[in-house]
């Protein structure tokens, strides 16, 4: 229900950073439960389209995550999100005049799943290649499926490990008020936490903006 960057400790490394966070999760009585991956590619708009239509570029995130494994997600922009079978993938490929890989782009989160009582938590690596960039925590309350009904709940039990890293409230909570939480908002949290650490990693070159 929840997804968000754990920033490295100071003095630390970030797989100490990770150990130390699964450590505070052990100690609370927490057991794991196998692992997790969460996936991103980007693609663009290709640029036959752009030029022959006069649209501007837009980006398409497709992404898939170990939870929902005959699923794939296609996200737009500011824009919706498609759920689709996991053959979407070959669609994709089918689609490259219109839409093209940006291969340099992919970008995934890795780790542990811990069951804590009535909460589950993923702890995650996110990489870029062959780097490490991040940590990413996904935290949900099982039981509830109307997101506002338990953030507060989240938030107290996120804080017995995350401390003053705890997040705010996430922006996708406040467009659904009391509908029922859903698996895209998930990956719409996992792909703006993806783009925050991409935009951290960019390092401005003089002259250009």
């Amino acid at each position: 229900m929840g997804v968000a960057q754990v920033p490295v400790a100071e003095g630390k490394s970030l797989q100490q950073t990770v150990e130390i966070l699964t450590r505070k999760l052990e100690l609370l009585g927490a057991e794991k439960q196998g692992t997790f991956c969460v996936d991103c590619e980007t693609y663009h708009t290709a640029a036959s389209t752009i030029s022959s239509q006069g649209q501007t570029g837009k980006l398409m995130y497709v992404m898939h995550n170990s939870e929902y494994p005959l699923s794939c997600f296609a996200l737009f922009e500011n824009g919706p999100c498609l759920i689709a079978d996991a053959n979407f993938d070959i669609l994709m490929v089918k689609l490259k005049g219109f839409f093209q890989n940006a291969k340099a782009n992919k970008i995934e989160s890795r780790g542990t799943r811990y069951q804590y009582c009535d909460f589950l938590v993923k702890v995650g690596t996110v990489t870029m290649g062959p780097s490490a960039r991040g940590i990413s925590v996904e935290v949900e309350y099982c039981p509830c499926v109307i997101a506002n009904d338990c953030w507060n709940l989240l938030m107290e039990f996120m804080q017995s490990f995350m401390g003053n890293h705890t997040p705010g409230i996430p922006s996708v909570f406040g467009t659904k008020h009391d509908s029922i939480y859903s698996p895209a908002d998930t990956m719409v949290q996992y792909m703006e936490l993806f783009n925050k650490i991409r935009k951290q990693q960019q390092v401005p070159v003089a002259g250009i903006r």
